[in-house]
């Protein structure tokens, strides 16, 4: 199933231990701008983790913007799941 970003959606704080997600429609593909305080060292997984949320969702294009503040996995993909959802309510 292919889910399609209908609007702008936000999700998520600038708050130790959390990350803020800004999402966009987007026609080419999965544009991605990741910061982060610890980028050299979780740049990639960070990465990984928005890349598989989204596809596990059916998103295959949209521009994500993730401002990331020492977030869990658990927490990035909790935040990307709720901003798609919100861009598509």
């Amino acid at each position: 199933m292919i889910l399609e970003i209908a609007k702008q959606a936000v999700c998520g704080t600038l708050q130790s231990n959390d990350c803020f997600i800004r999402l966009y429609p987007h026609d080419d593909g999965i544009d991605l701008d990741i910061k982060s305080s610890v980028m050299a060292q979780f740049g990639k997984q960070i990465e990984k983790v928005a890349r598989e949320t989204l596809a596990e969702m059916g998103v295959t294009s949209c521009r994500l913007f993730l401002e990331d503040k020492g977030a869990l996995d658990y927490t990035i993909r909790a935040r990307v799941e709720t901003a798609v959802k919100r861009a598509n309510e």
